[in-house]
């Protein structure tokens, strides 16, 4: 763990992504990525020079999942837990019947996510995405969209004020899942029926064959590029 707060600490520093004093909400969604950032920041929390407190919000999308091991786990680490009940899975898929639930799915859970940070006073909402994430988008913008392109480490969501911040870009999944491993953390599995079948996952399979097929390095390289991208530049 010691290893990724490291690493945390690293992407926090080099893209000032918490300010003295700030309430950080993370979006907790029960998955691996989320729960390893939350604790994290905690721990992180203890020594930075920066004093800021961690608030872990979720939002219950509406299929059943039980967070009671969630709430558990943030007792432990000394997180600040809040639960909000959403109609997202109601409208997305039992009204609308999405064909491709995923777009429609993430923007109604960024804004409910925003608005629930506000509600508990906080204005930076950090987000679980780490390495492997930051790289299956460029490649999704590249070979879909025609453009070379990323999520940003630290955006600014003029509308709702909010500062959205990723402070996993350094951080591979399998180091993720390692953690989640040896610190037996509760993982609550996804029972959104698109979970898995996503152009993302097929990203994945690709970088995952042309990294082996160019005798590694390919990930490093692909990451190279894109800190050479506008808003990943460092000052």
């Amino acid at each position: 763990m010691q290893r990724i707060v490291g690493q945390v600490r690293k992407a926090v520093d080099d893209y000032r992504m918490i300010e003295d004093g700030d309430r950080v909400a993370v979006g907790i969604s029960g998955g691996k990525d989320s729960l390893v950032l939350a604790a994290a920041l905690a721990k992180l929390a203890r020594y930075y020079p920066k004093r800021f407190e961690v608030v872990g919000l979720t939002l219950d999308m509406g299929f059943g999942a039980d967070y009671s091991e969630v709430r558990r786990f943030c007792e432990e680490y000394g997180i600040e837990y809040h639960i909000k009940e959403t109609r997202i899975k109601e409208i997305v898929f039992d009204e609308r019947k999405e064909s491709n639930p995923c777009s429609l799915c993430s923007k109604m859970r960024r804004g409910a996510l925003n608005d629930f940070a506000k509600e508990h006073g906080c204005k930076r909402v950090a987000l679980g995405h780490h390495n492997d994430d930051v790289l299956d988008t460029f490649m999704l913008s590249l070979l879909y969209e025609g453009r070379v392109h990323t999520f940003s480490p630290v955006t600014e969501m003029t509308r709702s004020g909010i500062w959205q911040i990723r402070p996993l870009i350094y951080v591979r999944e399998c180091e993720v899942k390692s953690i989640v491993r040896d610190h037996d953390i509760p993982v609550v599995k996804s029972l959104c029926p698109a979970d898995g079948a996503t152009k993302r996952a097929d990203m994945k399979e690709i970088i995952h064959d042309l990294d082996m097929r160019t005798g590694k390095g390919l990930r490093r390289r692909l990451f190279h590029a894109v800190t050479q991208l506008e808003d990943w530049k460092l000052e």
